[in-house]
């Protein structure tokens, strides 16, 4: 996430369960697996559009980017044990220590399917999320990350549920007990608010439901995505989405991914069928409808790109948009292939002074395109060089939000220093200078205080100024090497803080441990390697 704040813009930036969708409005006619085997045969294959199946796997169709080396996996798997163990509850949270109550345990989720039938701009909908699944133990209940919205059903494999409302917690009693490994679809049919948000007192402000003149645009992060649907809503949780949004006509809608569809209903509604490609955290989810323009170009080694513009904002945001290709061929250099097939920029006709790395789809806001170039520019590399650090290799915990922040903020530093910016040097001085404030308030940038302090200033030039400091220790060459091996080994996976300093250690042939400990953990900022008048 880049944070932008107007008054100081040069410090503070910052189809696998298909059934029951044919009640949804203006997804019937879909067809109905007949058996369970069946369904899940289908949704290994593919999602259901107008007609028939989609292919969503397989051979891309011409003009697609190749796939990483790397693709994208699960965040856990199942722990061993006994088919036949005694069923039990599956906790509510996977015990993060900031936010324990984000993800659930007991399954690990392997497709979304997302339903909505939009109406209009700040009117609620019918929606509908179906949720495949794999139980890691023997399950007499489990629990989904479910916030506000007015619950209607809730089915396991086409049997009503039991379920209870628990604060965020959706509690989930199926009529019969689900076995260790057993798979499942879980089915909620829901009406969804599209002006539900949530105020942070850090960077992030408003989250959830962000509403635009004409639709809607999403910002989840950090645990905002239990607004918009029910999830498994931890940053180091991720499956595919498929995305099924009725609009009116007239109305556009975008998300992650491949725009797999789009097709006109009889009524004169239009069905748009999107594939994440890869698996992603809920936080990172975007679903966008109004009335956007399509702007496609292409990046290095023919990346397809695509924008998603407001009609009106076209031409006031191109000469920065068109800068894309630029910045994917400068990180390139820097952190190798782009780790997606696919990218594009969503404008939000919105003032909020946030900009959020959505995945495939960096969503950033108009102000932050109509301004100064420098500024601009920095907002875009900072969201762009998250679909590295922070989207393609996922953070394990919140406490390792340093490692996506800083990453981004640091390119978004060394970019600007040579386009027009200020000096990295310079940056980094100022936030040395008032790096022990920060590390008294906030908490050292691997250990947040708390989890309110977790988008603060500490989390983005306070851990650049740790990646700067290993640099200096290191030197350039190997800190390159570093960053490449990070952001190369551990593609499409999770990894935290202990992960990157093992990794450091390994690139550069040496402990770093002793060295960058007192940096990420310390109640002071360590002297500069370099700079003895810091």
């Amino acid at each position: 996430m880049e944070i932008h704040d107007p008054r100081q813009p040069s410090q503070f930036h910052g189809l696998r369960g298909l059934r029951g969708l044919r009640g949804l409005p203006g997804l019937r006619g879909l067809p109905r697996p007949r058996t369970r085997r069946t369904a899940l045969l289908l949704t290994l294959t593919g999602a259901v559009g107008i007609g028939g199946a989609v292919v969503l796997v397989g051979a891309l169709p011409h003009g697609d980017h190749p796939s990483p080396a790397r693709p994208g996996t699960l965040a856990t798997t199942a722990p061993a044990g006994s088919p036949g163990a005694t069923p039990s509850p599956g906790a509510p949270g996977i015990g993060d220590p900031l936010l324990p109550l984000d993800g659930n345990g007991g399954y690990t989720v392997s497709r979304y399917t997302l339903a909505f039938d939009w109406r209009a701009p700040r009117t609620r909908f019918d929606a509908s999320t179906t949720i495949s699944a794999s139980a890691t133990q023997a399950l007499s209940r489990f629990d989904l990350d479910f916030a506000g919205n007015t619950l209607h059903s809730v089915t396991v494999d086409d049997v009503p549920a039991k379920t209870t409302r628990d604060g965020d917690e959706l509690v989930v009693t199926p009529a019969k007990p689900i076995p260790q490994g057993g798979a499942f679809t879980v089915r909620v049919t829901y009406t969804a608010d599209p002006t539900q948000r949530r105020h942070r007192g850090d960077a992030i402000g408003d989250y959830g439901w962000v509403p635009t003149p004409d639709g809607t645009v999403l910002y989840p992060q950090p645990d905002g995505a239990k607004m918009i649907f029910p999830a498994n809503d931890h940053p180091s949780l991720r499956a595919p989405v498929t995305f099924l949004i009725t609009t009116p006509p007239g109305v556009s809608a975008v998300a992650n991914g491949r725009l797999v569809e789009r097709a006109p209903r009889p009524d004169g509604r239009v069905l748009w069928t999107y594939d994440s490609e890869q698996p992603v955290a809920a936080q990172l989810v975007q679903m966008a409808i109004g009335k956007f323009t399509f702007v496609e170009s292409t990046g290095p080694h023919g990346l397809p790109v695509r924008d998603a513009v407001p009609g009106d904002l076209v031409n006031g945001t191109k000469g920065y948009r068109s800068l894309t290709p630029e910045h994917l061929a400068w990180l390139e250099q820097r952190l190798g292939p782009y780790p997606f097939r696919r990218y594009g920029v969503l404008v939000g006709d919105t003032d909020l002074p946030v900009a959020l790395e959505s995945q495939s789809l960096s969503l950033v806001p108009k102000g932050d395109l109509q301004g100064d170039r420098v500024d601009a520019e920095r907002d875009l590399v900072h969201e762009l060089t998250h679909q590295w650090t922070g989207d393609s290799v996922a953070i394990r915990r919140w406490s390792d939000l340093w490692l996506s922040e800083g990453h981004a903020r640091f390119y978004e530093r060394l970019y600007s220093e040579a386009h027009g910016g200020d000096s990295i040097e310079s940056a980094m001085r100022a936030a040395y200078e008032q790096h022990d404030q920060w590390r008294h308030d906030e908490g050292a940038p691997a250990e947040p205080r708390t989890e309110a302090a977790l988008f603060k200033q500490v989390r983005y030039d306070g851990s650049a100024l740790v990646l700067y400091a290993l640099r200096e220790k290191v030197g350039e060459g190997t800190f390159e090497k570093i960053e490449r091996s990070w952001v190369t080994k551990y593609q499409g996976r999770v990894a935290g803080t202990q992960d990157f300093v093992a990794l450091a250690s390994e690139a550069a042939g040496e402990d770093l441990k002793p060295f960058l400990t007192p940096w990420l953990y310390g109640d002071r900022t360590p002297p500069m390697p370099g700079h003895p008048d810091w």
